[in-house]
């Protein structure tokens, strides 16, 4: 008889493996089992076809040549049969049987197995709140509710919107129903960032306010503690006050379905999660997993991790259908890449924040730059923001994330960097990382190999500067008298800023400070600006060598104040 493999679960993970292993080995019965009648679905995609950018729910579940992923799709041209509404209700690991029930009809049975794949994904983390069962408030959690929430806006049912976290999701939300159907929408968020742990928070205030200049409202540090309404959704009441809402979108992130492993005895993390090992197998040699539901291990410090992506549920899914065949395929420690589209900008990262390092143990810094994305005398480019997060005693790279408008070239840098990861890189692997140049496409010193330079000489003691978050505090404080705000651009550009600030913003160009440092006094802490940084580093050296000993350099200069919104 030949060989039945069993997958539970049938929306990334699933189906990847089941065809994997089709292909490998076709003699073999391959039975893919889903509590879902919609599955085999592009998740990620939900929020864009809610904002209408993908017009139809099939597009999410079609092939690259336009085949519906349903169940004749998978017997006729993968060979794999589906039981669509069906549920997994048990795994039998010693008679190596799962027992189903057919949640259509009702009726149970049970399935016999010789390797079994548990792919069983995540569920919306449940907040239980008061109010959660009124019409019009949401878990996104399926197709089913994106069609639901797709309908209601096209019949114009929605007017005010509240979403309950600012990770990937809720942030993707709120932007579907501000920019394409201009639904005023707010954004509640018990930290007091977007993108908590993912990104520093100047990063994140960056995307807040790129995100506020488009529409979007934001109660950061605030829970909700009701929904209230008359049989539909009317309000969201926080510590803070009450939002008036005609839909609620909960999205306070997921947890790994992993209750099938644990009752049938498989290891799992203290936090939730299904233990493998490289190979993607789980404690039980004949059970593979993979996916939302598993933890794995992060590239960075070895930890525990838990990354619900989509896109390693399908890398996940071939190692494990190899695996299933017989091969010997590994899958390496993962590094949290990332990355999220926030109207005209984009947020992306890989490896660890500055607070992540240091919460991990690490003698971290970070060093911010921003910098045109392609050679600055080529007509059509854009700044991006990165930050560089390494580790002191070993120069080692622990993370980069950056900020910026062309989201393609950005995330080229990021992946760049994330391929390196597993490797431990240093900053000199960064610093002198090849990478493709033309002047429409790079600048001849990329701005990867900029950071890198930055950090090494942050590191040196060379560059000892500051964020904006540091200047807004010290620029708050000017009134104290311990600081002397230089702005070495040309006049022109500090003029307006003398007008405004006479008795705390004083000019002398970088290329007049040999000059003219007399005019500076040495008694006070030196804050210098210029548009990006550059300029006031070299006059941070400069000012070092005629012996001032308090010089710091903005990073970023004038344009990532602005960004990150400095009064000024």
């Amino acid at each position: 008889m030949s060989e039945h493999v069993v997958v539970i679960g049938a929306v990334a993970l699933g189906p990847k493996a089941a065809c994997r292993f089709k292909r490998l080995r076709q003699d073999a019965k391959v039975t893919l089992i889903d509590r879902d009648d919609i599955f085999s679905y592009g998740g990620c995609g939900i929020p864009y076809f809610i904002s209408g950018d993908v017009s139809e729910s099939t597009a999410l579940r079609t092939t690259a040549f336009h085949m519906v992923r349903d169940e004749p799709f998978f017997r006729d041209i993968k060979g794999v049969d589906v039981l669509s509404s069906t549920e997994a209700t048990k795994i039998d690991r010693e008679k190596k049987q799962v027992h189903v029930t057919n949640l259509k009809t009702g009726d149970k049975s049970v399935i016999d197995y010789d390797k079994l794949v548990i792919g069983t994904g995540a569920a919306p983390r449940k907040l239980s709140l008061p109010g959660e069962e009124l019409e019009n408030v949401y878990y996104v959690g399926n197709m089913h509710d994106a069609e639901k929430i797709k309908q209601g806006i096209t019949e114009g049912k929605f007017a005010k919107a509240v979403v309950v976290g600012a990770g990937f999701i809720g942030l993707e939300m709120a932007e579907a129903f501000a920019d394409m159907w201009g639904i005023e929408t707010t954004v509640v968020e018990i930290f007091d960032q977007i993108l908590p742990r993912m990104v520093s928070p100047v990063l994140a205030k960056m995307g807040q306010n790129h995100m506020q200049e488009q529409g979007v409202a934001f109660k950061l540090g605030e829970t909700v503690t009701r929904i209230e309404g008359d049989g539909k959704v009317e309000r969201v009441v926080t510590p803070g006050g009450t939002i008036d809402a005609d839909l609620v979108i909960i999205s306070a992130g997921v947890i790994p379905n992993d209750k099938l492993a644990k009752d049938c005895g498989l290891e799992c993390g203290e936090r939730g999660g299904i233990v493998v090992d490289e190979t993607m197998r789980t404690s039980d040699p004949e059970i593979f997993s993979g996916g939302d539901c598993v933890v794995i291990e992060h590239a960075v410090d070895g930890s525990p991790f838990y990354l619900p992506m989509g896109s390693m549920a399908n890398r996940q899914g071939r190692i494990i259908g190899g695996n299933l065949a017989g091969r010997s395929e590994t899958f390496p420690p993962a590094a949290g890449s990332f990355v999220v589209k926030l109207f005209e900008k984009s947020m992306a990262g890989t490896g660890m924040s500055l607070g992540g390092a240091k919460q991990a143990g690490f003698d971290a810094i970070s060093v911010m730059l921003i910098m045109a994305d392609r050679a600055h005398f080529y007509p059509e480019k854009d700044m991006m923001t990165l930050e560089m997060i390494v580790d002191k005693p070993t120069r080692r790279v622990l993370g980069l994330q950056g900020f910026a408008s062309s989201g393609d070239a950005m995330v080229g840098r990021i992946n760049a960097v994330a391929g390196m990861m597993k490797f431990k890189p240093t900053i000199e692997d960064v610093s002198n990382l090849e990478v493709a140049y033309s002047p429409p496409f790079a600048s001849a010193m990329d701005v990867l190999n900029s950071i890198a330079n930055m950090a090494d000489n942050a590191l040196a003691g060379m560059n000892h500067g500051h964020g904006p978050d540091t200047f807004a505090e010290l620029w708050a404080d000017r009134e104290c008298g311990d600081y002397c705000f230089l702005d070495v651009r040309e006049k022109a550009d500090a003029e307006s800023f003398l007008e405004k600030y006479p008795e705390h913003w004083h000019n002398i160009p970088q290329g007049e400070i040999p000059a003219r440092f007399e005019e500076l006094p040495k008694d006070k802490k030196l804050v210098l600006v210029c548009n990006t940084g550059g300029r006031s580093y070299e006059a941070q050296v400069m000012l070092d060598g005629l012996g001032f000993k308090h010089v710091l350099n903005t990073q970023g200069g004038m344009a990532l104040l602005k960004a990150y919104g400095v009064d000024i």
